[in-house]
């Protein structure tokens, strides 16, 4: 299964092939969405995985799980509920999720996230399958007690390090199969949340339909298509998995933010 990974490499962020399962790391030469071939061989394990892509954007979707609707006692949204988190919230395969001081409780939210090839404007939900690059694993970090209290997500779900992306982009899960793509959520080696998204409310195609009539999806851009039941809260030593076969684990630690107040 082809894979795409981001790497520090020689203190440069560089793509990398994995061409199939556990074959050999090759550079990628040229443009991620537009060209490329596989370059030298690189060893494994050899450098710091970092986010698989930088999007401009991640657009998420919310109480788009039948199951979730169900659990939190809501009914189901005529539309989607979307909302956009920043890209300074991202991060990647084993950084750190910082738990701002103040906020209240902090919750992890399993999703699978659509990684966009190519720049969408009114794209036809028919269409929209062209238009997908691959899947990642998304940890949608929210602040839980300050999205309560207004009606606005922003807020809640803009923090540094809510966004956690990886541990690679998979270009060739079928997400239009009868049994979906799988979805877990772990903590500390105790699964939380586990679903498919054949509960999705809104299609992954029908999402990329309705969102690029609203704005224009660059490639490189995230689609957080919304999370299953059993969110839960996060503490500071806490490591959170998030896990999507065929696209493998995201894992995380948890610590408190420690910030520095400025100097008068």
């Amino acid at each position: 299964m082809r894979k795409f990974f981001r790497i520090d490499y020689k203190g440069t962020p560089r793509h990398v092939i994995e061409a199939a399962d556990d074959s050999p790391w090759r550079l990628l030469e040229g443009d991620l969405f537009d060209g490329y071939e596989a370059g030298d061989e690189v060893a494994r394990d050899a450098h710091r995985l970092l986010a698989p892509v930088m999007p401009s954007k991640i657009v998420c979707i919310g109480l788009n799980y039948k199951d979730h609707a169900a659990e939190v006692g809501k009914p189901l949204p005529k539309d989607p509920l979307m909302f956009i988190k920043p890209s300074t919230a991202v991060i990647g395969p084993g950084d750190t999720i910082l738990l701002p001081a103040g906020v209240g409780g902090v919750d992890h939210e399993a999703e699978v996230g659509v990684v966009i090839g190519r720049r969408a404007h009114h794209v036809r939900e028919a269409d929209a399958a062209a238009y997908v690059f691959g899947l990642t694993c998304f940890n949608d970090v929210t602040a839980r007690e300050l999205q309560q209290k207004g009606a606005q997500y922003t807020h809640a779900k803009g923090f540094d390090t809510f966004a956690a992306i990886g541990p690679c982009v998979t270009g060739d899960l079928d997400y239009h199969t009868m049994a979906g793509i799988g979805i877990e959520g772990w903590v500390n080696g105790v699964r939380r949340q586990n679903s498919s998204t054949k509960q999705l409310v809104f299609s992954i195609d029908y999402l990329i339909a309705y969102i690029s009539a609203v704005m224009t999806l660059l490639p490189g851009d995230v689609i957080a298509t919304g999370t299953p039941p059993g969110v839960g809260r996060l503490q500071a030593g806490d490591k959170v998995t998030i896990r999507i076969p065929g696209v493998g684990d995201l894992i995380n630690p948890v610590a408190d933010e420690i910030t520095q107040g400025s100097k008068p």
